[in-house]
């Protein structure tokens, strides 16, 4: 069995195990009945389908420094939390040791799930999750939770590093 397939199976494996966390599961059946009906060709498809499922619970959540709910969140509160519910993979709470995960991926090697980090401040770091196409889901300070392109003035200019967490 190849490693497409592992990954494939051990995510269908827990995710129909269920979640432990507290929170109302938002991610009731779509990626796993795409998967079952043979629409899902790839691990990133299948990761996108979580991620997108993520997005949707999170998005338009407020930006708060420290936060972790949807009364509002920061960046890397968002990252552990979809890679905890969604990955089944507990990362820290902050930004400055999420870096430290992984190892590193150049830019044009990007796959979804990837970590994407920015430099934002004179010692301030931005993280968030690669969905593919040169878009990233992230906790915005200015609009909270988006998804937003790596094309961006704004983003490209900030770009720092990017890191795999799971391979």
């Amino acid at each position: 069995m190849d490693l497409k397939h592992v990954y494939l199976t051990l995510l269908l494996v827990v995710f129909i195990s269920g979640c432990s966390s507290n929170r109302v599961n938002p991610y009731q059946g779509d990626p796993i009945k795409a998967f079952a009906s043979n629409s899902v060709e790839t691990v990133e498809d299948l990761f996108y389908g979580f991620l997108i499922k993520d997005y949707l619970y999170w998005k338009g959540t407020p930006y708060r420094l420290g936060g972790n709910s949807k009364k509002g969140i920061d960046c890397s509160a968002l990252v552990q939390d979809i890679f905890k519910n969604s990955f089944k993979i507990h990362l820290p709470r902050t930004t400055y040791r999420q870096v430290k995960l992984g190892h590193f991926v150049d830019r044009d090697d990007l796959q979804v799930s990837d970590l994407v980090f920015f430099k934002t401040g004179w010692n301030v770091r931005h993280v968030g999750i690669y969905m593919g196409d040169n878009e990233f889901l992230h906790a915005s300070v200015s609009r909270g939770v988006m998804i937003s392109s790596l094309d961006n003035v704004y983003w490209k200019s900030k770009y720092w590093q990017s890191r795999r967490v799971i391979d």
